[in-house]
């Protein structure tokens, strides 16, 4: 994913169990990015990342590699990495389209595989990534990777090329923008440029809350695969429990039990999944594969064709205030069928 989030982050989480069980729209255009960042001070630098780990270096970074959901904000802030790894190919990604990644090595295209000698060979200063909570107490285990990384091992290697630094991505969404900000600031990116993205964040909010209010639309965000369906716990994934902060409404049959995503069977998933819209995270099937599943073909929001494909935004504003514009056209052209 966003697991499935992108069915990111709701992504992230769902595409690290996909691929563990081998079955989370860009902002501003390329010619209108905001300033680049000040040039870092020479004096030490130190940051506190959100694993809860002190970063130390003689100067502030200036070579940033990153995994593309941080790419992302880091770039609409006008930062642009030297190096950039995702869990799918970054150049038919969507979300950078309007950047110029021409002088960026893509030293990975797919979940824990990363090119540790062409990242290397980037010379960054610091590697940026994420790492999710394991429960809804926001508990943290270091003993096993950060998201993006195969295992503990490749972890330790990319160690050895730069620090590492780790947004947490759990909670509520508004305080995974704040880390990012956090982030970019400590890499001198100036106060007004975050405040002028916090400006069109804010206004696309005011219109996503006044369409959720005028719909009263029920959401199902989903991963499916030809094993069944993970249906996002919205309170679990910070960007849908942004997004339920803002009004919409998104289902949410089993609050308590596991945490992050409930599984489904084909056989009982089309009762259970009582959405009036689909949101269907693009690395799973689309809408063509679920009308090809006898027992969920009949499903109401699927025969009004309100199906929409989901990847998760990145976690600065520009990119949430894209995302916001998207739901509100969703909830705008779609109608009650449940």
């Amino acid at each position: 994913m966003t697991h499935p989030s992108a069915a990111r982050g709701a992504a992230a989480i769902v595409l690290a169990l996909a691929a563990a069980t081998a079955l989370s729209g860009c902002s501003d255009a390329a010619g209108e990015n905001p300033a680049a960042p000040t040039s870092p001070a020479t004096e030490a630098w130190s940051y506190s990342d959100g694993a809860g780990q002190t970063i130390t270096l003689d100067q502030a970074p200036t070579r940033i590699a990153s995994f593309a959901d941080y790419a992302i904000g880091l770039l609409s802030y006008g930062i642009t990495p030297v190096a950039i790894f995702g869990r799918e190919d970054v150049a038919g990604d969507s979300r950078f389209a309007d950047y110029d990644l021409s002088n960026v090595a893509i030293v990975g295209n797919t979940y824990g595989e990363i090119d540790l000698e062409a990242l290397a060979g980037a010379e960054p200063d610091l590697i940026v990534t994420g790492i999710y909570p394991v429960d809804r107490d926001g508990t943290l285990n270091l003993d096993e990777p950060y998201y993006a990384f195969a295992d503990k091992e490749q972890q330790d290697q990319l160690a050895k090329i730069a620090p590492i630094a780790a947004i947490k991505v759990g909670g509520a969404g508004s305080e995974v923008i704040d880390q990012l900000n956090s982030l970019a600031t400590a890499l001198g990116v100036e106060d007004q440029v975050i405040a002028d993205a916090k400006a069109a964040y804010d206004a696309a909010a005011d219109e996503l809350s006044a369409a959720a209010q005028a719909s009263d639309l029920e959401l199902t965000m989903i991963y499916a695969s030809a094993d069944g369906i993970w249906l996002v716990k919205p309170l679990d994934e910070p960007s849908t429990e942004l997004y339920t902060s803002l009004g919409l409404q998104f289902t949410n049959l089993n609050p308590g039990g596991d945490f992050y995503w409930d599984t489904y069977s084909w056989e009982n998933a089309a009762q259970m999944m009582t959405g009036d819209v689909l949101l269907v995270f693009t690395e799973g099937y689309q809408e063509a594969d679920l009308l090809q599943q006898p027992t969920f073909a009949a499903h109401p929001a699927l025969v009004a064709g309100q199906v929409f494909t989901w990847s998760d935004a990145a976690f600065d504003f520009g990119s949430q205030a894209t995302q916001f514009g998207y739901l509100t056209e969703i909830l705008q052209q779609s109608a009650k069928v449940t």
